[in-house]
């Protein structure tokens, strides 16, 4: 599956080629958070601190645990719950600091919350005249999410982006599989549960990718493989959705200011309940 499509040039209708709310605190197109700065001479900044040395070891304990839940064929929840659970508190420096190395895939849900949240309140039609893309007027869902990839997604070919990109492009089948989502008559239980599966696919991504590369010992047994990758999907999406349902904040309506904060709210509490969940594991019998 492709990330971008071809347009039809421009409308002549006066809407802005590249809306404001697609990148909170930033100009830059995609994500790739490039900001204008004033002419003139640069602006006088602090030299940051250095930073300590990471811990070369740190991820030593939830790869060890995730490499065990592996070996057992998925039927060790403890130390798949150990493992994440580790991961968050220990590896990540706890749920804030887990937060930050979401760094892209924070980005990129704000911005798929904010188109999502244009075409609810202006219609999807006006969303994509505004995005200079009439042509995808009536077309199927995958088509317009793969359309917009280019304004939603980051730019760059480093692991983080790589990880914003694939789990938008994993959130776009789910999407299409399931068949609920009405772009021309958008709710907000239609938004969350976009924005939720976006949060649980890079959260995923993103504990594989950390934890999982190179250092985990998965089953040759496909089957086993398959069983390891749906419950550690159905852990981390139930933390998710538990923490959607915990904040009072709907993700309709939303200002395109508001949307960051509120991604950034997802994903903590969200890492808090992962440990918390994982640390009930250990009481499991």
């Amino acid at each position: 599956m492709g990330t971008s499509t071809s347009n039809a040039g421009t409308s002549g209708n006066g809407t802005p080629l590249v809306p404001s709310w697609l990148d909170p605190g930033s100009s830059g197109v995609g994500g790739a958070g490039s900001t204008s700065e004033p002419a003139g001479d640069p602006p006088q900044t602090e030299t940051p601190p250095v930073p300590e040395p990471a811990d070369p070891n740190r991820y030593q304990a939830p790869r060890t645990a995730f490499s065990k839940f592996a070996r057992s064929g998925g039927s060790d929840r403890r130390s798949m719950g150990r493992a994440v659970s580790s991961y968050v508190s220990r590896s990540s420096g706890g749920s804030k600091g887990a937060v930050q190395k979401m760094g892209s895939s924070r980005g990129t849900a704000a911005r798929l919350l904010n188109f999502l949240n244009d075409a609810a309140t202006r219609g999807i039609d006006e969303t994509l005249r505004s995005l200079n893309l009439d042509n995808l007027t009536g077309r199927p869902i995958d088509e317009v999410f793969i359309g917009i990839a280019d304004y939603i997604l980051p730019e760059g070919g480093s692991a983080d982006t790589g990880i914003a990109r694939d789990a938008f492009v994993r959130t776009i089948e789910q999407v299409v599989e399931a068949g609920t989502l009405d772009l021309s008559n958008l709710n907000s239980d239609q938004v969350q549960a976009v924005i939720e599966a976006y949060t649980t696919n890079s959260i995923e991504l993103r504990i594989y990718n950390e934890i999982g590369i190179k250092a985990v010992s998965m089953p040759k047994d496909v089957a086993a493989a398959t069983a390891i990758q749906e419950q550690l999907h159905d852990f981390i999406g139930n933390g998710v959705s538990e923490a959607f349902n915990n904040l009072d904040q709907r993700p309709l309506p939303l200002r395109p200011d508001e949307t960051l904060s509120y991604v950034d709210q997802i994903y903590e509490q969200a890492f808090d309940l992962l440990v918390a969940l994982g640390d009930n594991m250990e009481n499991e019998e």
